[in-house]
């Protein structure tokens, strides 16, 4: 007799399981353990920081481009290098 389509559904979820069973004995099993989704507003935040601190990092970035690139010369001509 051929196994009906919820049968398998569960012997497949079953496995799932047990593949999953050795996680929380490893060396990341707790932090494993620990993980979950984060809410909408712990996700917002997050994203908020993050977009602000690659902002900040391009605008260094930016300057430093500007002080080689423009005030390096003219330092340069005044020294006399």
């Amino acid at each position: 007799m051929e196994k009906k389509f919820v049968d398998k559904a569960w012997d497949i979820q079953n496995s799932i399981e047990k593949k999953g069973e050795h996680l929380g004995k490893g060396k990341y099993g707790r932090v494993l353990k620990m993980a979950r989704n984060p809410d909408q507003e712990e996700y917002t935040k997050t994203s908020q920081i993050t977009a602000i601190g690659i902002l900040i990092v391009g605008a260094l970035g930016f300057f430093i481009f500007l002080l080689s690139s423009r005030v390096a010369p003219w330092i340069a001509d005044i020294l006399g290098i």
